[in-house]
């Protein structure tokens, strides 16, 4: 789960420790010869005792499965719902893993996704997570946005600011999935007017021009010698703005993904050419890397420690 190239922490827990201690110890026990594995204790119970010291906060809940059911095995989560069949937080948990894994299954293991995630929300009456899942299996299998739309009514009704959920609709109406520009920037801009003071959803117009500039760059040929200048346009300057001054500089307390919206406004900022500001968010960053929105680059790694140590941060 942890991979180090020259300084960089790339990491899908972030830096959220509880998250990274329950990974490393779901892991398989052949893994872990020596380093005080016990076989008495089922694969699910680290994932068990994690979500239920998370409770009922969804940022930090949405963030944690999402990470988990991307390692939890099919047969570990299946054994969790056998040993806990009324415990909400096992249902869920196996609707999440089966929807990661649907994507490039079966069209009977996508249909038998989606009935777990529905069953997990009706489980769980309060929690966005199954759905949030059902929604990003969906932009996964390429299902048009308008059926998408009671999906999401249903989400923000259950966590009206919650930032996972948002990403992956601004995702589904990206160019580079289902929507176009004008329909992605739209959305974005709306969420963020609607977020109170601090909320990280101030960043998603950034995080849209990010996915129209590697759109741009995906596309090849001048549009992508031109992508440059999307960083230069004037409403770039007022999304920046907004960033800065509606989350960056407020007292907000960190929330679940607060690493990778530092890396879109650290990324946005140098692209842009704010240098001053940059060194002030890459002061936060520190060693931890996403891959977006670097990835949009040749050489995502190298752009990324190049500016970092550039501002002084390393």
């Amino acid at each position: 789960m942890l991979r180090r190239s020259r300084t960089v922490r790339i990491r899908p827990e972030l830096d959220d420790r509880e998250l990274r201690q329950a990974l490393t110890d779901i892991r398989p026990i052949h893994q872990l010869q020596g380093f005080g594995a016990d076989r008495s204790r089922p694969a699910w119970q680290p994932v068990a005792d994690l979500l239920d010291a998370t409770g009922s906060d969804w940022d930090r809940r949405t963030h944690r499965v999402s990470v988990l059911s991307r390692v939890l095995s099919p047969a570990a989560a299946d054994h969790w719902v056998d040993y806990a069949p009324d415990n909400p937080d096992s249902v869920v948990m196996q609707a999440c893993v089966q929807a990661h894994r649907a994507v490039s299954g079966t069209a009977a293991a996508l249909d038998g996704a989606q009935t777990r995630c529905v069953r997990a929300a009706h489980a769980h009456p309060k929690d966005p997570t199954p759905l949030i899942a059902l929604l990003d299996l969906m932009r996964g299998c390429r299902v048009p946005s308008r059926r998408a739309a009671p999906i999401w009514r249903e989400i923000i009704d259950r966590d009206p600011g919650n930032r996972t959920a948002h990403h992956v609709v601004l995702r589904y109406l990206s160019p580079r999935s289902h929507g176009s520009v004008s329909d992605m920037t739209t959305f974005a801009w709306h969420s963020a007017a609607q977020a109170p003071p601090g909320s990280p959803l101030a960043l998603l117009p950034l995080a849209a021009r990010a996915e129209h500039f590697a759109h741009a760059v995906e596309a090849g040929g001048t549009r992508a010698l031109a992508a440059h200048r999307i960083w230069h346009e004037k409403a770039a300057a007022s999304e920046l703005e907004l960033a800065l001054k509606g989350w960056f500089h407020t007292s907000a307390r960190p929330h679940a993904e607060a690493v990778s919206d530092l890396n879109l406004l650290a990324f946005a900022l140098v692209r842009a050419r704010w240098l001053p500001e940059a060194t002030e968010v890459f002061q936060r960053v520190g060693r931890h890397m996403t891959m977006f929105p670097w990835d949009a680059l040749e050489d995502p790694v190298t752009a990324f420690t190049y500016w970092r140590d550039r501002m002084g941060a390393a």
